[in-house]
C-alpha cells in the first residue's frame, strides 16, 4: 500500500504557521518515515525473524511474557493488552519486580518478549537469565542485534535504525512508534492465524457500544408468542388486529409448512387503504411484501443495524431453515446501545 504524499511546506506557508502545528506536522512526518523504514525492513530481511516470532508465539502452550522498561515498558503493556483482546493470551511483567519475586509469573511454557531500543536495558538482565537458564524462548524487539538482548533471544526482531521525533533525539517518539506498530502487527498476525472471529472478540469485549454490537441478534430478537404470524389467505382485518395486539408495526406471513412467504407493514397498509375501495375485503396475500430482508439468529446487531439503515426498514425477520423464529426491531438495537 503506498504512502500518503509527503506534505512539501513553502516557505510562505511553513511561516504563516502557528509553531505548534508545524512542530506536529513535522513530528508525525519524522515518525511516518521511521514506520516507513519498519516497512521495508519487514518486506526484506526481518520478514523471516517475523514470521519465525509468529510461528512462536502460535504454537506456545503457555501465555505471552511482554517486558521492557520506561517508554520501552508502556509499550509492552499496550501489546500485552491488544494480544489478550485478540485471543493470544498475554501479560505484562514490570522488569524491576521480575527481579522480587514476578518470576515467577514466568513458566517454561510461555514466550517471552522483551522490548529495549538499546538491547541493554539493566533492568531486564535478570529476566534474560531466567530464560536461559529455564530454556523459555525469548523474543528480543531492539535496535541492536549485537547487543545483549538481541545476541541471547532465540529470535531478535532488530528494528530499523530511524530519527527520533524530539529535535534532541532523545525522547523516544519513533523509536517507541515502530515498537507499537510492530507489536499491533504480530497480534493482528496471530489473530489471523488463530481464525480469531467477530465473535470470539465479543467474548473479551462485552462492555459499552463494541460489546453490544457484537452481540448475537438472537439474544435480542422476539419470538415464541410474542412473534406476529398469520397464515396466507387470512384476512387484512386479522392481519391489522395482529399488528395491534403485537406492536410490532408489521405481521409476517407464512404458508402452509410454516415457512416465511412474506411480511404486512404499517406502511403496506397505508397503501392498501389509499389504493383499494375496501381492505376489509382482501386477504393477506394481495398486500404482503413478498421475499422480505431476513437475517439469522447469529448474525451481529452491528449487521442488524447496518442493515436496517441501509435499507431504511424499522424491523428485521429471524429466519432458521426458511421459517421465522423472531423478529428484531429498530428500537431493540436502541436499547442495547449499539445504536
Amino acid at each position: 500500500m503506498a504512502l500518503p504524499q509527503r506534505i512539501e511546506d513553502t516557505d510562505e506557508a511553513e511561516a504563516a504557521r502557528p509553531p505548534a502545528i508545524a512542530s506536529a506536522l513535522r513530528t508525525i512526518e519524522t515518525e511516518r518515515e521511521g514506520l516507513a523504514c519498519l516497512m521495508a525492513a519487514i518486506g526484506n530481511g526481518m520478514g523471516a525473524a517475523f514470521a519465525e516470532a509468529v510461528a512462536c508465539i502460535g504454537a506456545a502452550r503457555g501465555r505471552v511474557i511482554c517486558t521492557g522498561m520506561g517508554k520501552s515498558g508502556h509499550v509492552a503493556r499496550k501489546i500485552a493488552a491488544t494480544m489478550a483482546s485478540t485471543g493470544t493470551p498475554a501479560l505484562y511483567v514490570h522488569p524491576a519486580e521480575a527481579s522480587h519475586g514476578d518470576l515467577g509469573m514466568i513458566q517454561p511454557e510461555d514466550v517471552v518478549v522483551a522490548l529495549s531500543w538499546s538491547g541493554e536495558t539493566t533492568e531486564l538482565a535478570d529476566i534474560i537469565g531466567y530464560t536461559r537458564r529455564y530454556r523459555v524462548a525469548l523474543v528480543a524487539v531492539t535496535a541492536n542485534a549485537a547487543s545483549t538482548l538481541g545476541h541471547e533471544a532465540d529470535i531478535c526482531l532488530t528494528l530499523p535504525k530511524a530519527k527520533e521525533a524530539c529535535p534532541n533525539g532523545l525522547a523516544p517518539t519513533t523509536s517507541t512508534a515502530m515498537q507499537l506498530a510492530l507489536g499491533d502487527a504480530l497480534a493482528v498476525a496471530l489473530l489471523e492465524a488463530r481464525g480469531f472471529s467477530a465473535r470470539d472478540f465479543s467474548v473479551f469485549h462485552p462492555g459499552g457500544r463494541l460489546g453490544a454490537s457484537l452481540r448475537q441478534v438472537r439474544e435480542v430478537m422476539h419470538g415464541g408468542d410474542r412473534l406476529p404470524m398469520v397464515a396466507l389467505g387470512s384476512s387484512m382485518r386479522a392481519a391489522v388486529a395482529e399488528i395491534d395486539a403485537k406492536g410490532f408495526g408489521s405481521v409476517l406471513v407464512t404458508d402452509e409448512t410454516g415457512r416465511l412467504a412474506g411480511i404486512v407493514t404499517d406502511g403496506d397498509v397505508r397503501r392498501a387503504i389509499f389504493s383499494r375501495e375496501s381492505l376489509e375485503a382482501l386477504a393477506v396475500d394481495t398486500v404482503m411484501t413478498r421475499n422480505p430482508r431476513t437475517i439469522t439468529p447469529e448474525t451481529l446487531l452491528a449487521k442488524a443495524l447496518q442493515i436496517q439503515e441501509a435499507m431504511k426498514i424499522t424491523a428485521l425477520v429471524v429466519v432458521e431453515n426458511g421459517r421465522p423464529v423472531g423478529l428484531v426491531h429498530y428500537h431493540d438495537l436502541l436499547r442495547t446501545g449499539v445504536a
